[in-house]
């Protein structure tokens, strides 16, 4: 299968072309590299921006079978910042994306989603048909995104599935992003500096590893998942003082964060159901909090 990778320099879409890569399809990466640097090893990488009708005329010649769209702006305070720039790189890429596949017959997008969607959650864990309310320009590009994917399907029989990302976590990671934290984490306890925690610690995310998560976006380029949405998660929450812990234990450091007044923004808690990726996508989480620490640290220790 040829599959072309939006956000291939990236932290989840280089796992994901080299997995991709690693089972045996054509890899085809994009990207601006204004974020990202990192070089799968076996995908064919070229330099351009998601939001360039470049990408169209690159997509319509190379023809593509399956389009995983990763390419985004990931930072909610940058979005709020800048929302101008959010919607270019997050909505206009996204129709970007759709049209390279209509020009390409493309028979699929898989889109990465995020969490954000869900804005302040009524039910936790989140389930996969929860309404969608952003709470910031970055949330709303995205359930914008996802409004695009529909119609697109409607219009043109472009199938789709939507995979709504809780916090990835792993080797590769930059410290943007909700999950950026472990990132931060570990540098500063591998390299002696303070650490913080904004509130009281209590705040709680869903920490899901990036090989579980491309193992999801390999499952969505077949048959499965189409038209739908499934929440790619542990289920599970976990306080920022409890990771601050589990990280300063698998760096072998003190366990001595600092304390700050909350940030304005900042959800109180978040996890999503995986349920539904069980039995539509055969999917689950695989690796450990811990387990999956050990190996996000153990990289930060060699990079």
């Amino acid at each position: 299968m040829r599959v072309l990778v939006t956000g291939a320099a990236g932290f989840i879409g280089s796992h994901l072309a080299d997995r991709l890569a690693a089972d045996g399809h054509e890899v085809m990466g994009v990207d601006d590299f204004s974020s990202g640097g990192n070089r799968p090893e076996h995908a064919q990488m070229h330099r351009l921006d998601v939001a360039d009708p470049a990408l169209v005329a690159f997509a319509e010649h190379r023809r593509p079978e399956v389009i995983c769209h990763l390419a985004a702006q990931v930072s909610v305070r940058k979005s709020v910042a800048d929302p101008l720039r959010d919607a270019q790189v997050n909505v206009l890429g996204m129709v970007n994306a759709l049209e390279a596949a209509r020009v390409s017959s493309a028979r699929k997008v898989v889109f990465a989603s995020s969490c954000a969607v869900y804005g302040v959650p009524a039910e936790l864990p989140v389930p996969a048909d929860a309404a969608l309310r952003p709470a910031s320009p970055y949330a709303a590009s995205k359930a914008c995104a996802e409004t695009y994917l529909g119609m697109y399907r409607t219009l043109y029989g472009i199938d789709h599935t939507i995979l709504t990302l809780a916090n990835v976590y792993g080797p590769r990671q930059s410290p943007e992003g909700e999950a950026g934290v472990i990132s931060i984490f570990s540098d500063a306890l591998l390299t002696g500096k303070p650490t913080r925690l904004y509130g009281d610690g209590r705040n709680t995310r869903d920490y899901v590893y990036v090989h579980d998560v491309v193992d999801a976006f390999s499952r969505a380029c077949g048959d499965l998942g189409g038209g739908r949405r499934f929440d790619i998660g542990t289920g599970m929450q976990t306080t920022d003082r409890d990771l601050h812990t589990l990280v300063a234990e698998v760096a072998g450091a003190p366990d001595e964060p600092a304390f700050a007044p909350p940030r304005p923004g900042d959800l109180p808690a978040m996890a999503v159901d995986p349920g539904p990726a069980r039995t539509g996508l055969g999917w689950s989480p695989r690796t450990s909090l811990r387990e999956g620490l050990k190996a996000t640290v153990e990289w930060a220790r060699r990079a």
